[in-house]
């Protein structure tokens, strides 16, 4: 399974419009690809237990295909369409991951 990890940098200024994300923005991502996306989950940062310190993401969104054949058609197709949005809700640059899951323990 492939894992593909969007995280948004907390910073100085940075904007996040949740909402949006998830209402508008994740609505587009399932639409566009389809049946070739296994599943998601999408992640608010919190501060840590003193409160004062600032979580080192606003947010986080975990995407998971098949294969990086299955990840590679719908990018492909999609990906600009989907890159497009990103200032719809945010005025973070993301940092994207891919990774091979090896082990998913969730139940």
């Amino acid at each position: 399974m492939i894992k593909v990890s969007v995280l948004y940098p907390n910073a100085t200024g940075a904007t996040f419009d949740h909402e949006y994300y998830l209402k508008t923005h994740m609505a587009l991502v399932k639409e566009r690809f389809g049946p070739n996306l296994l599943g998601y989950s999408v992640d608010r940062g919190l501060a840590g237990d003193d409160g004062a310190t600032p979580p080192l993401y606003v947010t986080q969104c975990n995407l998971y295909f098949e294969s990086m054949a299955s990840l590679g058609a719908v990018m492909g197709a999609h990906g600009g369409e989907l890159n497009a949005d990103v200032p719809n809700f945010t005025n973070i640059t993301p940092v994207t991951q891919l990774s091979e899951v090896l082990v998913d323990n969730r139940p």
